[in-house]
């Protein structure tokens, strides 16, 4: 498989591009109602690589979902690059989501007829934003995808068809890319090398990720960790390693 290429650091500026304060997503109406979320608040510093942990059921994946305008919620507020998400109109928030956030899936979502050139540029034609040239290149060299162009997602493999989405999140520039699971469908040499990507964008574009992984190998890439249980923060890793992200979920497991 290609290998991505190393991509060399540039010096950050850390401020908060995403912000949840006292954040309720519950289902349901009253004595039949489930919270998923129960009052989290918690910030993201731009340029930074964040992973969200917890155990099944905590909430982790329904709090991404609510910080990137992918579901409402209940009450509390979301803020993306200084705007109240929470109290766009449903047009204002796709425009948003589409002008300004970058989203990576454990499915792909690449559309079977198009080439991996033409998925990676159908956001930026969507919004009627030709992507820059130069910009292209970059993402699509540094992801190992210069030969794979011109061939259809089912001519790629799980792990082709991930670096395609993650250079379509990234061609767009966004303020925000959110991953959910992106590596739940991959082998472990393919994940982490999409993984490693993520790390170098990081670093060398100053891009802001916020990654749900259930897998600590994964949440030891990011720079900080939040872990969720029964829809609540109850733990701030920073500098997180494979062992201390194993101790803390142990310690969650067990509560």
């Amino acid at each position: 498989m290609t290998q991505t290429t190393a991509i060399p650091p540039v010096q950050h500026v850390h401020d908060h591009v995403a912000v949840a304060r006292d954040v309720v997503k519950a289902y349901g109406t009253g004595d039949s109602a489930v919270s998923a979320l129960r009052g989290v608040s918690a910030a993201f510093a731009r340029g930074r690589f964040t992973a969200i942990m917890g155990p099944s059921g905590s909430g982790k994946s329904t709090f991404l979902h609510c910080m990137a305008g992918l579901d409402g919620v209940s009450s509390g507020s979301v803020l993306i690059g200084g705007v109240e998400i929470t109290k766009l109109s449903r047009t204002r928030l796709t425009k948003l989501r589409r002008d300004r956030l970058g989203f990576v899936f454990q499915s792909f979502n690449l559309l079977p007829m198009l080439t991996a050139e033409e998925n990676i540029r159908l956001t930026g034609r969507l919004g009627n934003r030709p992507a820059d040239r130069q910009w292209f290149d970059t993402i699509v060299g540094a992801l190992g995808l210069r030969e794979r162009l011109a061939h259809r997602p089912s001519e790629l493999s799980g792990g082709q068809q991930q670096r395609v989405a993650v250079a379509r999140a990234l061609l767009t520039r966004p303020e925000v890319l959110f991953a959910d699971e992106p590596t739940g469908n991959l082998d472990s040499k393919s994940g982490a090398e999409v993984l490693g990507f993520l790390r170098s964008a990081v670093d060398a574009y100053h891009q802001t990720v916020i990654m749900v992984t259930h897998d600590p190998a994964a949440a030891a890439h990011a720079d900080r960790v939040l872990f969720l249980a029964d829809g609540m923060i109850v733990d701030d890793l920073e500098a997180p390693s494979i062992d201390r992200v194993h101790a803390a979920m142990r310690r969650l497991e067990a509560e």
